[in-house]
């Protein structure tokens, strides 16, 4: 785990939820970000906060915050860029900011798959790949900028263009939530809310 450090990609405009931070919506009575944090928190040595928008309510909460320093919201993509360029460690964990249920043993699982200078993608129980939940070696910094400057924008298309590992996670047991489950509607955000209150 001293290997590894984390970055939340908290740069979407969330025009499902209809606008504004997503990383400050309340969820069961904390915000987002919050619910993120504590999943992970000691995970990893440290974090930091990626952000193509307003910075100050991330660091009121203690945490760094970087912004994208790719002008117009190029996407996740460049979050992972800014992140890996202030990254000290050798690998680099990224998490979305709208996925509070992800696995309290995400960061061993990935390394666990880890092979040096590749990419390891977390994968849940039905193959499907979640891109944005990945470990990133640091030394694929210039692959990834290459692309950007080329115009590539997804995770999917860069990740299929460069090997990489791909890690399963079990399916959750019954009435857990789904460690991949994201928030992206009102809809989702009230069925999250009912998730979290039958954890506690």
């Amino acid at each position: 785990m001293t290997q590894v450090s984390g970055a939340i990609l908290a740069g979407g405009l969330s025009r499902r939820m209809g606008g504004g931070d997503k990383a400050f919506m309340l969820l069961a009575g904390r915000p987002l970000l919050e619910h993120v944090v504590e999943r992970l928190g000691d995970q990893v040595v440290a974090w930091v906060v990626v952000s193509s928008g307003e910075v100050e309510g991330f660091r009121s909460r203690g945490l760094r915050v970087l912004q994208d320093e790719r002008p117009g919201r190029q996407g996740p993509l460049a979050g992972v860029e800014a992140a890996l360029k202030h990254c000290a460690t050798p690998w680099l964990l990224t998490v979305a900011v709208d996925l509070p249920f992800l696995p309290r043993n995400l960061v061993a699982m990935l390394l666990a798959a880890a092979t040096d200078g590749v990419p390891v993608v977390a994968t849940d129980a039905e193959g499907r790949a979640h891109p944005v939940v990945a470990l990133w070696p640091v030394g694929l910094l210039p692959q990834l900028s290459q692309a950007l400057d080329a115009g590539e924008r997804s995770l999917n298309l860069f990740l299929e263009r460069v090997p990489h590992q791909r890690c399963l996670f079990p399916a959750a047991p019954d009435g857990q939530a789904d460690p991949f489950f994201n928030i992206n509607t009102p809809e989702d955000r009230v069925l999250a809310e009912s998730l979290v209150l039958a954890e506690r």
